[in-house]
């Protein structure tokens, strides 16, 4: 991974064979990102993303492996705890097409991943609520 900051914003890229979450969790850490925006595109070879069911308040989770191009990556940085938070949704393509997203939990990268973390003034906190089943935000 690297990047380079331009004022508020950073350029990050993540390479071959890194992890998203894990290179976005070092990267925050390093830089002292608490709270950010986050998009990317870029091609995946091996991901698992999830649907919330809120009835039963569990994520149902789908793993893919091969070739897919991200055509969509959106999410947040904040913290729970004072510690990093990300929550991020991935939607990637395969070959013909079909896409297939949800919740990231996990991306390994097959060739580049580009993504644009424009900083906040401010903070916000994560905090789970019962009655969601889920870290909400909390201002």
């Amino acid at each position: 991974m690297e990047y380079r900051k331009f004022g508020d914003t950073y350029i990050v890229r993540i390479d071959r064979d890194e992890e998203i979450l894990t290179q976005l969790k070092v990267f925050a850490e390093a830089e002292g990102v608490k709270l950010a925006s986050i998009t990317g595109l870029g091609a995946v070879k091996d991901f698992t993303v999830g649907v919330f069911d809120p009835g039963a308040k569990v994520y149902q989770s789908n793993r893919f492996q091969g070739v897919y191009e991200i055509v969509s990556l959106v999410g947040t940085i904040n913290t729970m705890d004072d510690a990093f938070y990300c929550h991020v949704h991935m939607c990637a393509a395969d070959q013909q097409g079909r896409a297939f997203g949800g919740h990231l939990n996990e991306a390994v990268i097959s060739a580049t991943c580009e993504l644009t973390v424009t900083c906040l003034p401010g903070r916000t906190d994560r905090a789970f609520s019962d009655e969601v089943g889920l870290n909400l935000i909390s201002f």
